[in-house]
């Protein structure tokens, strides 16, 4: 699709890779609906790129709010063919911990958020943008979603992470099969080592340590280097059903 015709929303949006993904979509023509649960931050995010964004207060995995969410971001747009998934959470800690077995619980909303809300997302995008004219491919829209290294290679204590993240790699492919008779396509990033708010305030040492793991280039990854594969997915209707690394060569260690 051409860039300028993007209409997004963009979950995440109010800070990090979603963030990052909402500039580059706007700073390309299009226009984007940012979806978090910071709404100050959300709002804030929404007057800094202007007349063409718009915030909106939404928990992804709540289905019906998503549905709604999704809707109202369309009319206020006056469209929907992309929608950005980068909503998420670490849910870190170790399975059989200092304190015990991890609670049930905190496996279940990691899961929750970075699966099942990406997942509410996409069928909700996907049963809009099925009514929207097609291009000359028959293109609708299309949907990227925000995986990560840690689905392959998940370090100890990212069980519930990867396991997330493992599944929304697995769910692209069966979702781009089946939407291709309704024309959208269906992506996933699978970022490395980011620079995110998440490292703020890292202490220096373990922040170049971080760094000097990462073969070339030494350096954790610039959220604009996320936006761009965003903004490459977009445009190359070609791109379709896969996952792209995005992460200097590493490869995570066991801890």
């Amino acid at each position: 699709m051409k860039s300028s015709d993007v209409r997004a929303v963009v979950t995440g949006g109010a800070s990090g890779l979603g963030l990052a993904a909402a500039r580059r979509i706007v700073a390309d023509g299009g226009r984007v609906t940012l979806l978090d649960l910071n709404n100050e931050r959300g709002a804030a995010a929404a007057a800094e790129l202007g007349e063409a964004a718009r915030y909106l207060h939404l928990d992804v995995s709540d289905e019906a709010a998503a549905e709604t969410a999704l809707a109202q971001a369309r009319e206020q747009m006056g469209g929907l063919n992309a929608a950005v998934c980068c909503a998420g959470i670490l849910g870190a800690g170790r399975t059989l911990g200092r304190e015990g077995p991890m609670p049930l619980e905190r496996f279940a909303t990691t899961v929750r958020v970075n699966l099942i809300g990406s997942f509410n997302i996409a069928k909700a995008a996907a049963n809009l943008m099925q009514h929207n004219e097609a291009n000359a491919d028959g293109e609708r829209g299309a949907i990227t979603f925000t995986a990560s290294i840690a689905a392959w290679e998940g370090q100890i204590g990212q069980a519930a992470y990867a396991a997330s993240k493992g599944g929304v790699i697995g769910m692209t492919l069966p979702l781009a099969r089946e939407f291709t008779r309704i024309g959208v396509r269906v992506m996933a990033i699978a970022p490395g080592v980011f620079h995110t708010p998440m490292v703020d305030g890292m202490p220096e040492a373990i922040y170049q340590s971080l760094c000097a793991q990462v073969p070339f280039p030494s350096r954790l990854g610039d959220p604009a280097e996320f936006a761009d594969t965003v903004a490459y997915i977009l445009r190359n209707g070609y791109l379709n059903g896969s996952a792209i690394r995005v992460d200097g060569a590493i490869r995570l260690q066991p801890k």
